[in-house]
């Protein structure tokens, strides 16, 4: 990729994914649209900059439509996390480290961080994760085991946490 940003959307059977991405890696990635248009509004405003062009991104695409498929794969991107704050980025790095298929806890994130006070934040955090899927923050639930906030609604969550658990049976 060169110097300039470059998106793309695509199909996944469940619904229309957008990928934006710059030269240092991954800036955004949607959830899973009921159309082309609304996906390509959720990338925002950072469109207007860049160029369509999914040869870049076409293993990605391919990646996400086997993790859709409900197919266990990686992501292991380079991100291009400049946006964000540095607490933001630690999160989300701890995030990742969330194996596919189990979920883990908005305290256990703040405690791998050696923030255990910090919960309400990492909620936050996570509700600004730019790269849904990319950055697996709908593994991250409640204490007590309820699904906890989403930026993509709790139906997306549920959604995304069956795809995962059907992987393993």
């Amino acid at each position: 990729m060169s110097g300039e940003l470059k998106y793309t959307i695509f199909d996944t059977g469940i619904g229309w994914v957008g990928i934006l991405a710059s030269a240092k890696g991954l800036l955004a990635t949607t959830l899973p649209q009921p159309s082309a248009q609304e996906a390509l509004l959720l990338l925002g405003n950072r469109l207007n900059q860049a160029t369509w062009s999914p040869r870049p991104l076409a293993d990605l695409i391919v990646r996400l439509k086997v993790y859709f498929s409900g197919h266990q794969t990686t992501f292991s991107d380079e991100l291009d996390l400049s946006g964000a704050t540095l607490f933001q980025r630690q999160v989300w790095e701890v995030t990742r480290l969330i194996p596919y298929g189990e979920t883990r806890s908005y305290l256990w994130v703040a405690k791998q961080m050696k923030r255990p006070g910090a919960v309400r934040v990492v909620g936050q955090a996570l509700g600004r994760n730019p790269l849904p899927i990319i950055i697996p923050c709908h593994r991250v639930v409640a204490s007590n085991g309820k699904l906890g906030g989403f930026s993509g609604g709790a139906e997306m969550k549920r959604c995304l946490l069956a795809i995962e658990a059907s992987a393993g049976s």
